[in-house]
């Protein structure tokens, strides 16, 4: 008799399965694991930062109708919630700033798709790090192969990469904790295909579903992993299957996937240490020009500048530089975070790129605005993309001179990526928005030994149970 589709050992579904039921924390190399437990504290810090900002409250205040109250906690928030609820609120804050990390070749956010389902689920069953840990080197490993098989294909089809993939590696993350076996977790992703989205028309108007993503995606994960525990069946071959993930969602960009990347190395080549951490709370794609915007600010005088041109990757243009007129007169916080134009006037202007430079008197900034209105964009003719996340500025100065300046590993990435000392730092920054610095510290000190401690002891360093003196609520 001919084998089952997809109960072969090639399925990649199979293969993703079986590696992750298998996975124990002790294979799992040091290296690996204190990088994961930076990318954690990084995803963590930005957490905190969102929870003061207005979609916070009204991401909880919308589940809360739902659902009601719960016994899981809300990163930086009083409310507590059903776990599921809980999942979905801390994908929102996790994903909420645009600050996460990001696996450059993948173009995913992996730790957003990973941590929010962790983070609840194992709060809820009473579980420690080493789950954790073990089931999110799991989830990571799958929604970077993942994006690296399609090559930016869910992007060019127009949806969110990081709103597909999540669903995928949030299944396996709840199956992995709940300890389902090889069978049920291929069940689970075949169910997470049915629920696998995110379309980017947020783009056009700087909505807020771009927030929503890795957070529905948790609240799937959790579903599709319970629905399999109970014999709930899903198809075998979700990704390759006719009329599975790769034909339905990348359509004529099908025929680029390289299947073998879904499981190449799986157990020895851990993908998660490529993941990039931000150093700007904006799109990765922009990151490039704005290291190179920020080294021209001692170079030249802003207000001397007559033109200047900005270059993206090819792929990258639609998402941060089209329509031109749009990208150059951003209406609201989200519409700047995917503004080459306004990023690179904000660097040339101020030399910098932080959390303050979204809030509404940065966004209004006359002189910024102005010279954002001068800037053009065109493809980089010397990107490293997909490697790294190139860029590149050309200035036309009033009085006839051209500067130039070319980035092509922005920082963060590869060489240049951010080390222990950067990532706290970046974490101490971002958890200060909401919290008292020795209160950060605390978490701090719990994530980077998180092996020891039980996630509901987490859990309740990271909300806010009223003796911790938030911080103002940002519109």
């Amino acid at each position: 008799m001919d084998a089952i589709p997809g109960r072969t050992a090639t399925s990649p579904a199979r293969q993703l399965a079986s590696f992750t039921a298998c996975l124990t924390l002790d294979e799992i190399p040091a290296e690996v694991l204190e990088r994961a437990k930076l990318l954690i504290l990084d995803a963590l810090g930005v957490g905190l930062a969102s929870s003061v900002h207005e979609f916070a409250a009204m991401t909880v205040a919308g589940v809360l109708a739902l659902g009601g109250p719960g016994p899981c906690s809300v990163i930086g928030r009083r409310e507590r919630l059903l776990v599921r609820d809980a999942a979905l609120a801390n994908g929102v804050l996790i994903h909420g700033l645009d600050f996460d990390d990001t696996h450059l070749v993948s173009i995913v956010h992996p730790t957003a798709a990973c941590l929010p389902c962790a983070l609840s689920l194992s709060e809820h069953l009473n579980l420690d790090g080493r789950a954790l840990l073990t089931a999110y080197v799991a989830g990571m490993e799958t929604a970077i192969r993942i994006g690296a098989a399609v090559a930016g294909g869910f992007h060019h089809a127009g949806f969110h990469a990081t709103g597909i993939v999540a669903h995928f590696s949030s299944c396996l993350v709840a199956g992995k904790l709940l300890g389902l076996d090889i069978d049920k977790l291929i069940a689970a992703q075949g169910i997470a295909a049915s629920t696998a989205s995110g379309v980017q028309v947020f783009l056009e108007e700087g909505a807020w579903t771009k927030r929503l993503h890795p957070a529905w995606a948790a609240v799937a994960g959790i579903t599709a992993a319970h629905l399999a525990a109970a014999g709930f069946v899903g198809p075998t071959r979700p990704y390759e299957g006719r009329f599975g993930l790769f034909e339905t969602h990348l359509q004529q960009h099908a025929a680029g996937v390289d299947q073998a990347a879904l499981s190449a190395g799986l157990g020895t080549w851990w993908r998660l240490t490529e993941t990039a951490i931000k150093p700007y709370p904006v799109c990765h794609f922009i990151h490039g020009c704005a290291d190179a915007a920020i080294a021209l600010h001692d170079e030249v005088d802003p207000a001397d500048i007559e033109a200047l041109d900005i270059l993206l990757p090819r792929d990258t243009l639609p998402i941060v530089a089209e329509p031109i007129e749009s990208k150059r007169r951003p209406m609201t916080d989200y519409d700047a975070k995917f503004s080459a134009p306004f990023v690179v006037a904000t660097c040339l202007r101020k030399g910098r790129f932080g959390l303050a430079e979204l809030l509404p008197d940065a966004l209004a900034d006359a002189d910024v605005r102005a010279l954002a209105l001068r800037a053009s964009c065109a493809a980089d003719p010397d990107t490293k993309f997909p490697t790294y996340f190139s860029g590149a500025v050309r200035l036309v100065m009033r009085d006839g001179r051209s500067v130039f300046r070319h980035v092509p590993v922005n920082t963060g990435a590869g060489e240049r990526a951010l080390g222990k000392e950067g990532v706290v730092a970046k974490f101490m920054a971002s958890a200060e928005v909401a919290v008292p610095r020795a209160h950060a510290e605390r978490i701090r000190d719990a994530v980077l030994r998180l092996e020891a401690m039980p996630m509901r002891e987490l859990a309740a360093l990271l909300r806010q149970d009223g003796d911790l003196g938030v911080r103002g609520v940002q519109a």
